[in-house]
């Protein structure tokens, strides 16, 4: 399957709107995606260790939507006496104001408005990660997110996202039935077909300086790439 990823026709959800219902039904709808269908888990799976050995954690989350993950991480954290501060970085104005408002009871989460191709951390995050979002980009961009991921962690890197493969797309397609918002529909088949495989994920991410990786498949769909320094 050829990756179909056009720049000038950008998926609903990234084009320029105003916060709006239908924004807000589509990010409450990938929090659920993101919580029964895999992202949670790669969460648990990579950072749990992290997030789980006491003391205090920086973590930059890029594109991090309306925030449910740097939710997520603040809480495993709180359960197990770990200080998990989060700099949630998300560079569409609306669901960057739809996100302050959804962590507005974490403190921990400090959203920051930027550009993730050309932003640049407050520190030195422990941990820089990237959930669900690389597909959103052509590959020369997502190369340059992953050299600034590399070089802003500290102690670790993740990037998390769909697998572009016949039987991926099928579930994709099949849960879509599930849902009415027709951002939410029509954004998750084309995010589908404009995912990286599993050998490109691979790829560009050893192209972008990352060394040692582990790669995983998780269920259902999704793939996800890191490195422990």
């Amino acid at each position: 399957m050829r990756r179909l990823f056009d720049p000038d026709n950008p998926e609903l959800m990234d084009r320029p709107q105003p916060v709006s219902p239908a924004l807000e039904r589509d990010l409450a709808n990938l929090r659920g995606l993101n919580r029964w269908f895999g992202a949670w888990r790669i969460v648990r799976r990579v950072l749990g260790p992290v997030l789980t050995q006491g003391g205090r954690v920086e973590i930059a989350d890029l594109c991090c939507g309306s925030g449910d993950l740097p939710r997520l991480m603040v809480q495993l954290g709180r359960r197990h006496g770990t200080r998990v501060e989060v700099e949630a970085v998300e560079g569409h104005p609306a669901t960057f104001e739809i996100g302050r408002g959804f962590c507005a009871d974490t403190p921990e989460v400090r959203f920051v408005h930027a550009d993730v191709r050309t932003w640049e951390p407050a520190g030195k995050p422990d941990w820089v990660v990237c959930s669900l979002a690389l597909h959103h980009f052509r590959e020369s961009d997502a190369m340059d997110i992953l050299k600034r991921m590399r070089t802003a962690a500290s102690r670790g890197v993740l990037v998390a996202d769909l697998e572009r493969a016949w039987w991926a797309s099928a579930g994709i397609h099949a849960a879509s039935l599930f849902y009415r918002e027709p951002m939410t529909v029509e954004d998750m088949r084309r995010s589908a077909k404009a995912a990286f495989s599993r050998r490109e994920l691979r790829d560009l991410t050893l192209a972008a300086g990352w060394g040692g990786i582990r790669q995983e498949r998780f269920w259902y769909g999704r793939q996800a790439v890191w490195e422990v320094f």
